[in-house]
């Protein structure tokens, strides 16, 4: 009996140092897994720290490439908008130079050996598209109308029995017809402003409402630039009306057909070089 129950004891402290030593090695097991958790979780920070870094140089070098790109449109813009006095006093951007020159392919070769400086070629230029648009716009030379191109401007010279009657300012209705072609040839282009000059002859006039050639001129000037506005929707903003009396005649007064001659009307089409060739590109 008493070998019995030291055999039992035996097995007992025999199965009991076994689950200890069972434990301790899940015990050690269990503190290199938390040790190794804890490795990985600081790895894993690092890594979220060095990606966060990379990060922030990258969108870093994103704003700089964008300012840059900015940069370069910016001078690119500052650029074309300069800008240049040249030599013979002709001041124009880089952007209207460049839409001159696409203009220019257009132009007759012969004319355009002629051109020695910028001035002539920018003439060249404003005369070929001017030029066009009068011819689009079916006006017509006759013995009445003359449209003549002086560098940069356009004057169509209208004799005013297709205008006025005579010693009147107030229009006729046969003028209808070539005010309706001259507004819709100024309102096809919006870089022209136009001005509207009353001529007389040298015959003094001095009536109820027109105190002498001065009034008539500027008064005829006037007429004409209301019936553009109101009838033919130009816009007024574009127009000057002006009169030089019998002081520019195209001949001497001396005969009843001279005197006819002088009296006119003159329409002078102006253009806005940056804004004509800005428009000019555009159609």
């Amino acid at each position: 009996m008493k070998k019995i129950s030291m055999l039992l004891i035996a097995t007992i402290l025999l199965n009991s140092c076994v689950s200890k030593k069972k434990y301790m090695a899940l015990e050690q097991e269990n503190g290199e897994i938390k040790s190794q958790l804890t490795k990985t979780q600081v790895a894993k920070e690092d890594l979220e720290n060095k990606f966060a870094k990379i990060q922030e140089r990258v969108d870093r070098y994103n704003e700089k490439i964008s300012s840059l790109n900015e940069d370069v449109e910016g001078l690119t813009m500052e650029n074309d908008i300069k800008l240049d006095v040249h030599k013979d006093g002709t001041i124009m951007s880089n952007e209207s130079k460049r839409k001159m020159l696409t203009t220019l392919e257009n132009v007759d070769p012969t004319k355009l050996a002629e051109a020695k400086t910028l001035k002539d070629s920018m003439n060249l230029a404003i005369q070929y598209n001017l030029e066009k648009t009068m011819n689009s716009s079916d006006l017509n030379e006759d013995e009445d109308i003359a449209v003549n191109i002086n560098e940069t401007v356009v004057m169509i010279s209208i004799s005013d029995k297709m205008l006025f009657n005579s010693g009147s300012y107030r229009i006729s209705s046969k003028a209808d017809d070539i005010l309706q072609k001259l507004a819709d040839v100024i309102n096809s282009e919006e870089s022209i402003d136009v001005m509207v000059e009353g001529h007389t002859d040298s015959r003094s006039i001095n009536t109820e409402k027109i105190q002498d050639n001065w009034d008539l001129s500027v008064l005829r000037a006037t007429s004409v630039v209301r019936k553009l506005q109101h009838k033919y929707k130009v816009d007024p903003a574009k127009l000057i009306a002006s009169g030089r009396s019998s002081y520019q005649p195209l001949v001497d007064n001396s005969t009843r057909e001279n005197r006819s001659k002088n009296r006119r009307t003159r329409i002078i089409l102006m253009p806005n070089i940056d804004k004509f060739f800005a428009l000019m590109e555009a159609n």
